[in-house]
């Protein structure tokens, strides 16, 4: 029924919802910063009890990014690792996490439409968005609140592109090693209807051996008024990413000298695609501001996983189709009411194939067959309903008070022999590494809870309190693409509960914020040392989180975020042979932040020198092998030639530093890293015309 009634709802329907934000600056009064990703309808950033972060236009422009990653990691408790190419790994006031669910901790979505199905998500997902050109980018840090559900477990990525509307731009850019972007806006405004299309296209080389990829973006966003009053804000967004895969580098800091430009997996790539549709149908309905939102989605992604035995191709595929919902008024008290209803259904399958014999030593060779490993279709359904309650006192104290309800479903269906053998049944020597389990329904369903406090101590600084849980349902890998003799993954979902203090403030050339918070999270998803899925994995993370923002002279502004953090392994378990309990989780490091300095003399032109500092952190759970950080300084210079012609120069590792983007660990390799490149420079020109 659920499934019949969403294809209707969106055969109705035309494309994609549309979100504002304004541009954000120092110098920018923090009331004018707007923000849809907590609610999930523009609001002000001030009034917002919950730790957001706007990255708006002009500091996108600013930045220019060639991985996203150079955005994000500038705002508090956000430290994103680059792999190769176009890959990451998130953190959001956690360490990197890593394994077939991690990347369930992070919901990540564009103009508030997730980018994969809660259960189908990767932990290379950020390059799904089309942030570069994007109106502004929004951090939620800790839990999604009752708007958002499975997987705004640490935080949420949430990508606003531009209203549709009059622009006529292109940008031309040329870097090194072949690296050529193109970008540009076009669009009409017709009275009632308006219409935007936006276009990225990148190629590179590569700076290691073998590491090239092409990438294009494409979205047409529409904005049409409608006689009887409905808006209609919707359009259509396509990515694809073509990419030849660098694997680790490998020995104690191998990321310096000759090695750092190898490529150890020359064979490796990566082939990824993702559609989304969607529109945003709203009015006002007597006293209630109602928002539909129904939205189509579509990815197939294809690559080999160079990092196993054997290099099996792994080809995933997921077609889902949901619908938003929500709508607004205000009671008679003055209290802001919110209340909704999410659905989404989504096809998914995974075939695990192995076109060549395996390598290596006898053990590897008598466990893992050449051919099909898994073949498996999902069929899930997620259904959530939330409530939110804002009310301002005469004390001077708002409250906010949030509860969402979420149920998850997977029938699951295996389309090869069941169990522990190779694709045609037959058992391996020492037993098949893949375990096949029979056809099986999970159901999962969560509450998620949210109180919130803040406290206008004066016209330029308050206080907030919160205390919310986040959760994530198990992926779908974790269920069943199951190894050795697991042959049933009995797992419950991941559960987190966040305590945070913030206090924060603006006032003329000034901007603040300091945040402490404490996270405590339960039956988190392991792989044991035996293979197995298991809720094996209770963690605490705690931190403190600083942004300033000071304009020191009429021509000179900073922008500093510090870190402070610790993760913590707090159940008993053993790891190379020891108990890990009380150790640092790996991957985490506990002092990182980001300086910028800017100088604006003229109208005309501006710099900013950035300082990106990640501090040492241990690599593996035993916390017996670590990397020891970096700071990397990068350098970026616009200057507007006329009103109609801008230039820039983007200067990368100015230092020319050798470093690591990622170090890790492993027993059979020891110490592996993922190098960072050295000095680069980007040249642009953009044309409005």
């Amino acid at each position: 029924m659920l499934r019949k009634a969403l294809y209707t709802g969106i055969a109705t329907s035309l494309a994609l919802l549309g979100g504002t934000a304004s541009a954000q600056s120092i110098a920018n009064e923090i009331e004018e910063v707007t923000v849809v990703s907590n609610s999930r309808q523009s609001e002000g950033l001030a009034d917002v009890n919950a730790a957001v972060s706007v990255i708006g236009e002009e500091e996108l422009r600013n930045i220019g990014h060639t991985h996203l990653q150079e955005t994000l990691n500038r705002v508090p408790g956000v430290s994103i690792h680059r792999n190769n190419g176009q890959e990451s790994l998130t953190a959001i006031r956690s360490p990197v996490l890593t394994g077939a669910g991690a990347c369930g901790a992070f919901l990540v979505a564009e103009n508030g439409i997730p980018v994969r199905s809660s259960g189908f998500c990767n932990v290379n997902e950020l390059f799904d968005l089309h942030a570069e050109n994007a109106s502004s980018v929004e951090v939620v840090r800790g839990p999604g609140s009752a708007f958002w559900g499975s997987n705004a477990v640490h935080g949420l990525v949430n990508v606003v592109l531009p209203k549709a509307g009059d622009a006529r731009e292109i940008t031309l850019e040329a870097g090194p090693r072949g690296s050529q972007r193109v970008k540009g806006q076009l669009g009409q405004d017709k009275g009632n209807f308006k219409q935007l299309l936006l276009v990225n296209g990148i190629t590179e080389e590569g700076y290691r051996d073998e590491s090239g990829f092409d990438q294009q973006k494409i979205s047409y966003l529409y904005n049409y008024t409608m006689g009887n009053g409905w808006e209609l804000d919707g359009g259509i967004t396509h990515i694809n990413l073509n990419q030849e895969t660098a694997g680790y580098v490998t020995g104690f800091e191998s990321y310096i000298g000759s090695t750092r430009t190898g490529n150890p997996n020359p064979e490796a790539y990566r082939d990824s695609k993702n559609t989304r549709i969607w529109t945003s149908a709203s009015k006002k309905i007597g006293d209630w501001d109602v928002v539909i939102t129904p939205y189509l989605r579509d990815v197939d992604m294809n690559f080999i996983q160079h990092f196993l035995p054997g290099q099996p191709i792994e080809d995933t595929e997921q077609q889902s189709v949901g619908l938003q919902s929500a709508a607004y008024t205000e009671l008679a008290n003055g209290a802001q009411l919110a209340v909704g209803f999410d659905a989404e259904i989504t096809d998914g399958e995974l075939i695990q194939t192995q076109p060549n014999p395996t390598v290596g030593s006898f053990f590897i060779r008598s466990t893992i067959p050449q051919g099909k490993h898994y073949d498996y279709q999902v069929d899930a359904e997620q259904i959530a309903a939330f409530v939110n309650y804002e009310q301002s006192f005469a004390s001077g104290w708002d409250l906010s008070l949030g509860l969402r309800l979420e149920d998850t479903n997977y029938d699951y269906d295996n389309r090869m022999i069941d169990g522990r053998t190779d694709e045609f049944g037959v058992a391996c020597r020492l037993g098949c590494r893949y375990n096949r389990p029979s056809d099986r329904s999970d159901s999962f369903t969560n509450v998620s809870p949210k109180l919130g406090l803040s406290y206008a101590l004066n016209d330029n600084h308050s206080l907030q309190l919160r205390a919310q849980r986040g959760f994530r349902a198990p992926q779908a890998s974790e269920m069943y693409r199951l190894q050795n003799d697991q042959s049933i993954a009995d797992l419950d979902s991941v559960d987190l509960d966040s305590y945070e203090i913030e206090f924060k403030g603006a006032g003329e050339g000034w901007a603040y914020s300091a945040s402490y918070y404490f996270m405590d999270k339960e039956n988190e998803i392991i792989t044991n040392s035996d293979r197995a899925n298991l809720n094996d994995s209770h963690t605490q993370h705690t931190g403190l989180e600083f942004l300033l923002g000071l304009d020191l002279t009429d021509t000179l502004a900073l922008k500093a975020v510090y870190n402070l953090a610790e993760h913590t392994y707090e159940n008993s378990q053993i790891s190379g042979g020891i108990d890990i309990l009380g150790n640092m989780v790996d991957s985490a490091p506990r002092k990182f932040g980001n300086v910028q300095l800017r100088w604006s003399p003229n109208e005309k032109l501006s710099s900013e020198l950035e300082l990106v500092s990640v501090g040492e952190y241990f690599t593996n759970p035993e916390n017996t092998a670590g990397y020891s950080g970096h700071n990397i300084l990068n350098l970026r210079t616009q200057y507007a030639v006329n009103d109609n012609v801008q230039v820039y120069a983007n200067i990368l590792n100015l230092g020319d530093r050798e470093y690591a983007e990622r170090a890790d660990w492993t027993t059979f390799t020891a110490d592996r890293y993922f190098p960072g490149e050295l000095r680069r420079a980007f040249i642009g020109v953009t044309f409005k015309y």
